[in-house]
């Protein structure tokens, strides 16, 4: 090589080296490297150790650390490295719970930069010593070993916390937020199984995701409570029963429940405020298929505002009565209550039992504004031939059979159909005829 080509590429690889030594993003999975070849376990190991060895620990905003299995005393090394004052966002996931992340690099000029703060499979144990995190706004903590008590210490020196998400966190049994956490607005709660309170003060929260079995909420006024969804057995009629005391201002509610043992019942409390309702009943283990959908119009009588309504029903057959487009039907009736802003109506999974055909009459004939109506027979969140992406070019079947949809598309045309007011849009989503082709 040339003298004159060896100096450039001599000074050209010390300005790169300088540079990646003080490389301000680290993230460190096992794709990173290749990513159409992972690198795992000692290999992984070592090509981050090779990296944090050189780099100088200056500039660090952003610290990923995912997949990898390392000794403790790498990894104290990497993190002496990389965090310090001037840090933004730190997403850390250790080998094991056993792995203790070390709060005390958690320094004053840590802590006041510090703004996105994301633990998984450790343990954190925070006191009331550890000082205030001025800039943090959102923590996230997965199958973390911490207590209420720690992270309740944690959040009073988290006065702009805005988000929260605690997944499979199983030491927290009450978790309690306090009211000095004014711009608090989010919260995410996922299987965290010993959790049997949530103490909510702080004034803000407008948004609360919850998967697990319900806990006792205490939200105190909860006025800007806006939006919430829940996830487990028997949500539903929890929600109709518990929710109106609790959140009287909601506007979005999603509900999904794999286990609802009763109907949901007539009450006299309101959701005053409620404009988005979702319902979804899967097909879980226990699903008594003989659920009575007409009890859903309790929610439609509570729901003064209510413009749109999303119901998702599982797709096999119901034990309940079987209609079809060849039998008279003897509906229940109810004392008409018009309700003058529902304007949007779907149904997926739909099929010819009784009272979903008795449900969905109800809601034609005292939803005045209506404007669209969606009946899916098919299962509306699986596969579909004509999906962009499915390689197969074929329908996935999911339990209800093309004789079942053909019933639920003959009680259609038969006990509904006729009841649409002109007006009104009315689509039913039919079988794939490619995939379902009738047999000869």
């Amino acid at each position: 090589m040339p003298l004159r080509d060896a100096a450039r590429v001599a000074c050209l690889s010390r300005a790169f080296l300088h540079s990646w030594r003080c490389y301000p993003n680290l993230t460190f999975n096992e794709y990173v490297f290749s990513p159409e070849a992972p690198i795992y376990g000692r290999d992984l190991s070592n090509a981050i150790d090779c990296i944090m060895r050189n780099h100088l620990g200056i500039g660090v905003k952003v610290l990923k650390l995912q997949s990898c299995y390392t000794s403790s005393r790498k990894l104290n090394r990497w993190l002496r490295v990389a965090i310090k004052p001037g840090i933004e966002e730190l997403n850390l996931w250790l080998s094991r719970k056993e792995s203790e992340f070390p709060c005390s690099l958690l320094s004053d000029g840590v802590r006041n930069s510090i703004r996105f703060l994301e633990l998984g499979l450790c343990t954190f144990r925070p006191t009331a010593e550890l000082g205030p995190l001025r800039c943090l706004t959102s923590l996230h903590l997965s199958l973390v070993r911490i207590t209420g008590d720690e992270l309740e210490c944690l959040l009073s020196n988290s006065l702009a916390l805005e988000k929260l998400d605690l997944s499979q966190c199983h030491g927290i049994i009450c978790l309690r937020i306090p009211c000095a956490l004014q711009r608090f607005s989010h919260l995410t709660i996922f299987m965290c199984a010993r959790l049997k309170l949530i103490e909510c003060k702080a004034p803000n929260l407008s948004s609360l995701e919850f998967l697990g079995k319900p806990a006792e909420l205490s939200l105190g006024e909860a006025l800007q409570m806006r939006n919430l969804s829940m996830y487990d057995s028997n949500v539903v009629c929890y929600a109709r029963t518990e929710l109106p005391s609790i959140v009287p201002n909601l506007e979005t509610l999603d509900l999904c429940s794999g286990d609802e043992v009763v109907k949901t019942p007539m009450l006299p409390t309101k959701f005053p405020c409620l404009k988005h309702l979702t319902i979804c009943l899967t097909p879980g283990g226990s699903f008594p298929w003989s659920y009575v959908y007409f009890s859903l119009v309790s929610f439609l009588d509570a729901s003064p505002s209510l413009e749109t309504l999303s119901l998702d029903v599982p797709t096999k057959p119901m034990k309940d009565e079987l209609v079809s487009g060849r039998h008279s039907l003897d509906l229940r009736q109810m004392a008409e209550d018009q309700h003058r802003y529902l304007k949007n109506v779907k149904i997926t999974g739909f099929s010819s039992a009784k009272s979903l055909i008795e449900l969905t009459c109800y809601i034609v004939k005292n939803a005045v504004s209506l404007e669209c109506l969606t009946l899916d027979t098919h299962y509306g969140s699986t596969t579909r031939c004509s999906d962009v992406g499915n390689e197969f070019k074929q329908c996935i079947p999911v339990g209800n059979s093309v004789r079942v949809k053909r019933r639920a598309l003959a009680a259609i045309r038969k006990f509904i159909e006729e009841k649409v007011p002109a007006g009104v849009k009315l689509t039913v989503v039919e079988p794939c005829l490619q995939c379902h082709k009738p047999r000869s």
